[in-house]
């Protein structure tokens, strides 16, 4: 039994919607980091979660590896086929099933993207605040504990999940959590699959929590001599308690880049890009004190934008950011760090950054959601210089290093996938084999996306 035996069976109930086409596995093979292509197998596109359950209880009955694939956005490779299989592709499940306004929460199935969501959304009143950038699905984000501009204020995937529908490595259908804002009944399991990069099991349907839209929102970007002041500024807003909905940070690099892609003429220095949502009054108050608390390290001019395509064109511009980034270098590609660390050591963590890159005189521009800690170094270098893929890696090593020494993590936002699976050990110690255990537990066979996230098997 293998992976043909599994094509073979699975083809039985989906016909055309099993599909072995160059095209379809090259799509599928792809990543949006510096990963190599890895085509799967095959690529399956079930419509119901019994069609999900079907292929996998084909896959476990074959031992073949299964890979689900959202929109393809991730960073660590999380959906690529390394050890090939089949992916499952779950565009064409894709379907808002419930609003429920007066209990603020919904039920979507894994498709359904961030926008497309927020679009159907739109007359309620209420809106889904996690926003990573890439109008990824929210299977995938879920599966990646994703988080993004508006964490800072609205939490992450962990926060606004309240309950799964999940297909197990045996092709049984699971449902964690309930519609409930708190629970005391049992292990957290939907944490467990939140996070889990599909190492598990396939989530087929998401409960979700929905906030109200806020009656003002108020934009602005504002410049800062020094990427220290800027820091400091984020640093003492947080802990005012100022309840900022985004704070991003851009340095002059990055800066640079987006003036170019996007047409922004902003002056080259260390920005901070700035989000208030409340009433008019609490809105206006927010700003007030930002502003003061900026002019103190050196920010000033303030640019506002209330309105409403002023405020997407801003954030537009942020979102793009990293494609900008790689545009302003062409043919290079890029190792995308994702350091977060406790707010307090937010500076220290960011210039160490810099120095390392100044020593290994490379380009790194740095941006990032500093408003819970969590930056970016975009670390560019040309795949056919061997010396520059090293510096590059050398100084992802360090940031993870400092990171973790200043009680933090590899990962704030982007996952493990394979790209930060040597991270693992360093940072959970003896807990990473407790991982394994659990992975072992649930799926036997090592069929669930093998050789991600957790210790490799022998």
């Amino acid at each position: 039994m293998g992976v043909q035996d599994a094509i073979a069976e699975i083809s039985t109930f989906l016909g055309q919607r099993l599909t072995r086409s160059k095209s379809d596995l090259d799509l599928h093979g792809r990543s949006e980091s510096y990963f190599p292509l890895t085509p799967p197998d095959a690529v399956a596109y079930p419509e119901t979660t019994q069609e999900v359950a079907q292929i996998l209880r084909a896959c476990a009955k074959a031992g073949c590896p299964v890979i689900g694939w959202g929109t393809g956005t991730s960073l660590e490779g999380q959906a690529q086929a390394f050890q090939g299989g089949i992916s499952v592709d779950f565009s064409r499940m894709n379907r808002v099933l419930e609003i429920r306004q007066q209990d603020m929460d919904v039920t979507v199935q894994p498709g359904v993207t961030r926008q497309s969501l927020n679009e159907e959304l739109r007359a309620t009143g209420l809106f889904f605040p996690v926003d990573p950038g890439a109008n990824a699905s929210l299977g995938g984000m879920a599966s990646t504990r994703a988080s993004g501009t508006t964490a800072v204020r609205y939490g992450t995937m962990r926060e606004n999940v309240l309950g799964l529908e999940v297909v197990t490595a045996g092709g049984e259908i699971i449902r964690t959590g309930t519609r409930a804002r708190k629970s005391s009944s049992g292990y957290d399991l939907t944490s467990l699959f939140v996070g889990a990069e599909g190492t598990l099991g396939l989530i087929t349907e998401l409960t979700l929590r929905l906030h109200g839209q806020p009656e003002a929102i108020s934009s602005a970007v504002c410049g800062f001599d020094t990427m220290g002041g800027a820091v400091q500024a984020v640093i003492d807003t947080i802990q005012m308690g100022v309840p900022m909905a985004r704070i991003e940070l851009m340095d002059e690099a990055s800066v640079a880049a987006v003036n170019a892609y996007s047409g922004m003429t902003l002056p080259e220095r260390p920005h901070l890009l700035l989000e208030f949502h409340g009433s008019d009054a609490g809105v206006a108050e927010q700003a007030e004190t930002f502003g003061l608390i900026a002019a103190e390290h050196g920010g000033s001019g303030f640019d506002w934008a209330t309105r409403a395509e002023d405020r997407t064109a801003l954030w537009t511009m942020r979102h793009n950011a990293y494609h900008a980034i790689l545009a302003s270098r062409p043919g290079t590609r890029a190792v995308v760090t994702d350091n977060c660390v406790p707010i307090s050591r937010l500076a220290e963590a960011i210039e160490g950054t810099q120095a390392d890159l100044e020593e290994a005189g490379l380009p790194g521009p740095i941006l990032g959601h500093v408003g819970d800690g969590n930056f970016h170094a975009i670390l560019m270098f040309d795949e056919n210089d061997a010396d520059a893929v090293a510096r590059a890696k050398t100084v992802s090593d360090k940031m993870v290093t400092r990171a973790l020494a200043l009680g933090g993590t590899a990962t704030g936002e982007h996952g493990i996938g394979v790209g930060k699976l040597n991270y693992m050990a360093r940072e959970h110690g003896g807990a990473w084999q407790v991982m394994g255990a659990v992975k072992a537990a649930l799926d036997p066979q090592n069929i669930m996306n093998p050789g991600k996230l957790v210790p490799p098997r022998n």
